[in-house]
């Protein structure tokens, strides 16, 4: 499960400003978490994200791996 320490608004905030912020859509970012290695921790997926893209803040980081959990999970639902 997600560690998001922030409020649901707070992360939808920081979603909308990705794009402008790094360049990159939201959907790049999760394709580059799916083709990224197989880790299971929240904190592993956001220091690998951050390793490899330089630049990117934390709280980005933070808000990518959240949403890419929050999809994974809705995917194994259906």
């Amino acid at each position: 499960m997600s560690q998001m320490t922030f409020s649901e608004e707070t992360h939808r905030n920081l979603l909308s400003r990705i794009p402008q912020c790094t360049g990159r859509e939201v959907g790049d970012w999760l394709h580059a978490l799916d083709e990224g290695p197989a880790l299971l921790r929240f904190d592993e997926k956001v220091n690998w994200l951050r390793r490899e893209h330089e630049g990117l803040s934390y709280g980005h980081a933070k808000a990518i791996v959240h949403e890419y959990d929050l999809r994974r999970a809705a995917r194994k639902l259906l």
